[in-house]
């Protein structure tokens, strides 16, 4: 159980990163499901007619979903464990200022590999960026953060299908260069996951929730 002192911090956080707008908080739970959902996307990392003769410490290609963890996602997720564990609106907002403390923006990443070893290589890379940019230009690397599991608003609104290792990776908003990540303008954004020398992309609209 958090302690009054922490909760109270942490909505504090939340009030400097969002004001007065509560208004998920009367969210029905259909709502919250919608929203949460929207943002889960599923894709592949190697083609489908990917050869197995490959060596046996891999998987010749790997199923792939995830969801962005955008500003109305969280709160989608808060509003929904909200409802579940009859949570005050003081104790909802405390899982979403937990959640928005990551420096960056979350995606949560999931990947099952298929066939072959069944084991996801410790050196897969994820790149965050605009759709469109192609191969050289695929956006910003993402930080493999484990520690973030335990954040509950950053576990989606979706029952777990544990067939899938799930990855919590957190992307800058800035390139390393100094400009913002989506351009204004940008209205749609792409996931880039590459295991060994496959790649697999997803995307998503760029949520209003998200450029405020």
């Amino acid at each position: 159980m958090r302690s009054a002192a922490l909760v109270a911090a942490l909505v504090g956080v939340l009030g400097t990163h969002q004001g007065a707008d509560d208004a998920w908080l009367s969210w029905t739970a259909s709502q919250a499901q919608g929203i949460g959902k929207a943002a889960y996307v599923q894709g592949r990392v190697g083609g489908i007619f990917d050869t197995r003769l490959l060596k046996t410490e891999r998987s010749y290609n790997y199923k792939l979903a995830a969801t962005w963890m955008t500003p109305d996602v969280i709160r989608a997720a808060a509003r929904t464990l909200q409802l579940a564990q009859r949570l005050s609106d003081g104790e909802a907002k405390a899982l979403v200022a937990e959640a928005e403390a990551a420096s960056g923006t979350v995606v949560m990443v999931e990947i099952d590999p298929r066939e072959g070893s069944g084991v996801i290589p410790e050196d897969w890379s994820a790149f965050l960026g605009p759709a469109g940019e192609g191969r050289e230009g695929s956006g910003v690397r993402g930080a493999n953060t484990p520690k973030l599991r335990d954040v509950k608003a950053l576990n989606g609104v979706l029952r777990r299908n544990y067939d899938y290792d799930r990855f919590w990776v957190v992307f800058p908003l800035r390139r390393s260069d100094g400009p913002p990540l989506f351009a204004p303008g940008v209205t749609q954004a792409e996931l880039v996951v590459r295991i060994a020398d496959r790649e697999g992309r997803v995307k998503w609209p760029i949520p209003p929730s998200f450029k405020r």
